[in-house]
């Protein structure tokens, strides 16, 4: 994943500000691993045993992840606390950090590639979800079409600009695949679910009991009930070992979904990610071309499958 700075190399003031939300000084800082932000994640713990997770960011590191932090503090405040994610405690924000504050969660990410228990769970836990989610609670989310529009038109700006290394089965299709991409888009518009639309691995998390809490709002926006499991399975097919198809045909929340949308927002989700990882990648983010590049591997012959 990707590289990032830790508790102590946060300024003063800002480790000051998170103690003053904690009400005590922190002793004990573990930086936890996945994700993708160059910032501090850490899991921190009080003099008096008080814990707490921890992620700051500035822009030095990353002016992107600054916004990103913001938008998941305005997100997290919002949520109902009957939903499966963490709690936001406080926030710091000088205008240059932004540090937020918010409830422990004593787990780790799935095991990937996935074992079928915790994908059972977790694919469970989306069905709750969409449950305590709809109606959409956070009157200032953005709808999925606004958050997606720019990006799962990404076969068009391949096909005005075909790069060498382009499969020749995508080369061959890049008509078709613009088509079923704008029935993806307007798929989105359908539904009053907040959606958490990042959903993978590395942001969901574990307890020994089994229970499973969604982590990282910064992203969230108002579609389809049926989005978050969409966007799940292409991590677990990254991963291998399962058949997604099944998995579609079994869960409560994609069952019934009209085939073409599903196979629309697959098609915009592969060209979304095969346009960005052709790209440099962002500051302080090395990694995350490449992983763009690795999900776009594996979402394409499924995508192929579909559209045969």
């Amino acid at each position: 994943m990707g590289t990032r700075i830790g508790w102590t190399n946060l300024p003063g003031d800002v480790r000051a500000a998170v103690e003053d939300v904690l009400g005590d000084r922190v002793v004990e800082a573990v930086s936890q691993p996945g994700g993708f932000s160059p910032g501090t994640a850490d899991r921190v713990r009080t003099a008096s045993g008080r814990r707490a997770f921890v992620k700051a960011v500035s822009p030095a590191q990353n002016a992107d992840s600054v916004r990103l932090h913001r938008a998941e503090a305005r997100n997290t405040a919002a949520l109902p606390a009957y939903a499966p994610t963490p709690r936001l405690l406080g926030v710091h924000d000088d205008g240059e950090w932004v540090a937020l504050v918010l409830s422990d969660v004593d787990g780790r990410h799935p095991t990937t590639p996935w074992h079928a228990d915790e994908l059972a769970a977790v694919l469970r836990t989306l069905e709750e979800l969409a449950t305590a989610l709809t109606p959409n609670p956070v009157p200032h989310a953005p709808t999925a079409t606004a958050q997606f529009a720019t990006q799962l038109d990404g076969w068009r700006r391949i096909a005005a600009e075909p790069p060498a290394d382009l499969s020749p089965w995508t080369r061959a299709h890049l008509d078709e695949l613009c088509a079923v991409a704008d029935l993806g888009i307007a798929a989105l518009d359908d539904g009053d679910t907040l959606c958490h639309l990042d959903l993978r691995a590395d942001n969901l998390l574990v307890d020994a009991t089994g229970r499973v809490t969604v982590v990282d709002w910064p992203h969230a926006a108002v579609g389809p009930a049926w989005l978050d499991t969409a966007m799940l399975l292409v991590n677990v097919e990254l991963h291998g070992g399962h058949d997604v198809e099944a998995l579609l045909r079994r869960s409560a929340l994609t069952v019934d979904v009209d085939p073409d949308s599903l196979t629309g927002f697959y098609a915009g989700a592969a060209g979304y990610l095969t346009d960005a990882a052709r790209r440099p990648p962002p500051p302080g983010i090395p990694t995350v071309r490449a992983f763009q590049r690795a999900q776009a591997e594996a979402l394409l012959p499924w995508l192929a499958r579909r559209l045969a």
